[in-house]
Order: structure tokens, then sequence, then C-alpha cells
């Protein structure tokens, strides 16, 4: 018959192994220290096996079956703690999971900071991130498979979703160094990225089928996410725009340049907070959008983004020779 060791004889095994003597568990645990050897005996007993040596030695030691057994024992006491604590945050209203859809557009500084707290605050909590594009995080929020959906992208109002501005993001053009744009030493025309291959993300959601955001160029290639697009423009495949926050070390960097493009809109836009109205947040979620909008509080806006690049120009081109 295959061993069946009960919790309360696990417990014991530790807090002998722990303590260093049986005399030391039963203060421990409040037992008698008879208690303790009867217990940790039919535990042994039950294993088949010596868990302490006992003889010669005037403390217990493990044996090799006790040291292996040892490890075993905290794994499944620890199981049953955060099992206590999952079962003290569910009747106290707290959620099992939180599922959320951030969109690429919000800063990933924003989105670590804030997972990193959530983690912090609410260790028995799961959690559901799912990374979406354009009208995705409003299709999964609609579709009830997440939660809570933090990004942009509110095309089409609905009734059944409420929705909250919680801060602002903004796109730019870019290219790499390399690139023929970068290297027109004056404000860039529409005629000059006309004959310009420009990369392009699809809406996989279809929410903005039939519509196109600052498509300037004949030529155009299709990517389906954001980060291939990123990777592509680096490597002097084509010029678009990007996520300022995506690119911020980029441009640091020079690994991409900046296009000054008037013809491209570059106006912030909202980022917003979604869920359905029918399903409000719990405690999780409530705190996780509250964070959210104040990480994204301190994000830069426009003008100051633009003013540390001019700042970064200025300090980083050569000296004249005098």
């Amino acid at each position: 018959m295959l061993p069946n060791p009960t919790l309360d004889q696990l417990q014991v095994f530790l807090t002998v192994a722990e303590t260093g003597s049986f005399s030391a568990a039963s203060r421990a645990l409040n037992r008698a220290q008879s208690v303790v050897s009867y217990t940790i005996a039919n535990l042994e007993a039950q294993l088949e096996m010596p868990l302490f040596e006992r003889s010669g030695a005037r403390q217990p030691k493990l044996t090799e079956a006790g040291k292996a057994m040892l490890e075993d024992a905290r794994r499944i006491l620890g199981d049953l703690q955060v099992m206590r604590a999952r079962v003290k945050s569910l009747r106290e209203g707290l959620e099992a999971e939180v599922s959320v859809a951030i969109s690429v557009m919000v800063p990933s500084r924003a989105v670590v900071d804030v997972l990193h707290e959530f983690r912090e605050r609410y260790p028995t909590v799961s959690l559901n991130l799912n990374v979406g594009e354009l009208g995705m995080v409003m299709d999964l929020v609609l579709s009830g498979k997440v939660t809570i959906g933090i990004g942009g992208a509110v095309l089409k109002p609905d009734d059944s979703i409420v929705t909250e501005r919680i801060g602002h993001s903004f796109m730019l053009p870019v290219a790499a160094p390399n690139h023929p744009l970068a290297a027109i030493g004056r404000p860039l025309t529409l005629g000059d990225v006309r004959e310009e291959v420009q990369l392009v993300v699809t809406d996989a959601s279809g929410r903005t089928k039939g519509r196109d955001f600052n498509v300037l160029s004949y030529k155009t290639w299709r990517i389906s996410d954001i980060a291939t697009k990123h990777q592509l423009i680096k490597a002097g495949l084509g010029w678009g725009g990007l996520p300022a926050s995506i690119i911020h070390d980029d441009l640091r960097s020079g690994e991409l340049i900046h296009l000054d493009l008037e013809a491209y809109e570059q106006g912030e836009y909202a980022i917003y907070s979604m869920r359905q109205l029918a399903n409000p947040p719990g405690p999780a979620a409530s705190w996780m959008i509250d964070a959210f909008r104040t990480r994204l509080s301190y994000c830069p806006n426009q003008a100051d983004f633009h003013a540390e690049m001019a700042e970064l120009r200025d300090t980083t081109q050569p000296l004249a020779a005098e």
C-alpha cells in the first residue's frame, strides 16, 4: 500500500528537522515530547524508512532519506500555505485571477512597474496577460476574455463598455540612420516619402478595417505586429511610425532617426482603461487600473519628449573647429 502521510505528520517532521531536537519541536508546537516522538514514529512506519538517526547521538540527525523527504515536506506545506492564503483572499472578495489586455502603445516601463508592484501586493492572484495591437484590446474586453483592457483605439462607442482616460501616448515617424530619408538634410515633404517603402501594422481585430492612419507612401509593407515592424525599420527595410515609448532608447543611441515630416500627424492620443459594464473589476483589477493611471501621469508629453531629443542632439554634435 502506498504511504499516505498526513499534513500534521509532515509539519511535525519539518519542525523537528528545523529546530534540531524533539524537545525543541515539542515546545514550538506546544505538544508533549512523547506526542512528537509518536508522530515521527508513525510517519517512518508509513514510509517504511527511518528519517532520523537516533543511536549514539544526543540530537536527532537526518538520514539520507530524511534529507530527501525534507524538501518534499517543505514544498507540500508551502503549497498548503498558498492555498490557505488564497482561500482567505477569496473570502474577502479578492479575485483568484486577473485577466488584462495591454496595448503595445502603453510604455513598457509603466507596464513593468505596475506588474512588479501587483505581484508584491497580490501574491495569491494569478495573472493572465495579453498584449494587443490597435483594436484587439477592446475586442478582448468585449468578448469577455479579459477583465480589463489598457489601451487606445476606442474607435466606436459601445454602451456595454466603460472607458476612462488614464494617460496618453504618441507615435513618431522614424527610419534607420542608413535609410535614404535620414540623409535628407531638411524637413521632409510628402513627395520625399511617396516612393519609399512604409511599414504599416495591420489590425487583426478588423475594428479599423478600411481605415489607414498616417499611411503616406504608395509602397507599403503590411506587418502583423509592432515588434516586427520595429525590427524591420531598424534594419533599414522601410520607414514608419512607432510609439515613442518603444523607440526612446533607440533615438538616444542613434539606432533610429526621427523624421521631420510635417505630413505625418504626431498628435497625442488617449490611453483608456476599459471594462464591461456588467463585469465590474474586483479589488486587484481596480488597483491595477489606478496604478496604471498613476504611472502614466509620469510619462512625458510630446513637447517634453522632443525637447529631450533636441537637447541630446545638441550635446552629441561635434564642436566646430576654431
